[in-house]
């Protein structure tokens, strides 16, 4: 299999490194001289500086799209009418009505099509799911998410709702398995040029929450995440993967293989176009992400809870 990338910036650069270990990585396209020459040297693969030019030049399979928001749409929508399978980086797209219109391009062109929601494959979500699957605490209730970090210099197109608390909401439709019925958010801004701090509540049915804290503001990183389930609370951390179950008086902490979820994710597009499992994150997922990312923005701005009605 041959693959390109589009975009070595900051999160473009795990996507090279992981590519090139697989050993399908072949061409690189980004519009900074310096970064694609350094790249391009490092792994040994052709680099491009103007993407048309690498679509015309290149003989590849797939491509993994890992630009600024704003771009997803018509370099993918290019990649899909060229018929090779697409990796694009959360969020799809910025408007939840163009991502829409590259799921039936994608169908119509037979291609697969996904989006980098990357936190399905972190050991430490997987091993909650298992429990909400087996019931093993309980029914779950309630999900809170913390997710702070200090202002990210290298994104200036979207705001923390578009571009983090995303994480955090498909990571909750995933392990309630159901999209919330209801959005109400609070939102504001500081130092970015869109809004860097935000707390978004999701309604879901049987009255079930998700609530989301976010923060571009705070100096401190903390990714983590707790579910609430009738027989016990597990916590939970992104980063260390480390998960921790308290029920009554007693505290358990499982045992499990550390694993980097970038690598389970890319690993699992790759078997997918081949035929070889099922895409973990289908691009249908990722649209209705979107539109609870823009009912949470609308619902800051309007004061009020916005409902939903997803399929």
């Amino acid at each position: 299999m041959k693959v390109v990338l589009i975009g070595i910036g900051g999160w473009g650069k795990n996507h090279a490194r992981i590519l090139s270990q697989l050993g399908v990585l072949t061409a690189i396209c980004d519009t900074d001289d310096e970064k694609r020459k350094e790249f391009g040297k490092k792994y040994s693969v052709n680099s491009y500086k103007n993407f048309n030019e690498m679509l015309e030049s290149e003989n590849f399979d797939a491509a993994f799209v890992c630009t600024p928001t704003n771009t997803h749409y018509q370099i993918t929508i290019q990649l899909i009418q060229e018929k090779k399978d697409v990796f694009v980086e959360k969020p799809m797209t910025y408007l939840s009505e163009d991502g829409q219109k590259l799921i039936e391009l994608a169908k119509k062109n037979k291609v697969v099509l996904t989006c980098g929601y990357i936190e399905r494959f972190n050991p430490a979500v997987s091993l909650v799911k298992n429990y909400v699957l087996s019931r093993k605490y309980g029914e779950l209730l309630m999900l809170e998410f913390h997710r702070e970090n200090r202002l990210p210099n290298h994104i200036k197109d979207v705001g923390i709702v578009h571009d983090t608390s995303v994480h955090d909401i498909d990571t909750a439709m995933w392990l309630f398995d159901d999209t919330p019925e209801t959005v109400f958010a609070r939102a504001g801004q500081i130092k970015h040029e869109h809004e860097d701090f935000a707390t978004i509540m999701l309604g879901f049915k049987d009255n079930r929450t998700a609530t989301i804290s976010l923060s571009w503001i705070t100096p401190t990183r903390v990714r983590n995440f707790s579910a609430t389930c009738t027989g016990g609370i597990i916590f939970s951390d992104f980063i260390s993967q480390d998960v921790t179950i308290k029920t009554g008086d007693n505290t358990e902490t499982p045992k499990k293989e550390k694993k980097e979820p970038l690598l389970l994710e890319i690993q699992n597009f790759l078997d997918a176009i081949d035929g070889r499992s099922e895409l973990l994150v289908k691009p249908e997922h990722a649209v209705n992400v979107t539109k609870v990312a823009e009912a949470a923005l609308l619902s800051s701005q309007k004061g009020t809870p916005i409902y939903l009605d997803l399929r």
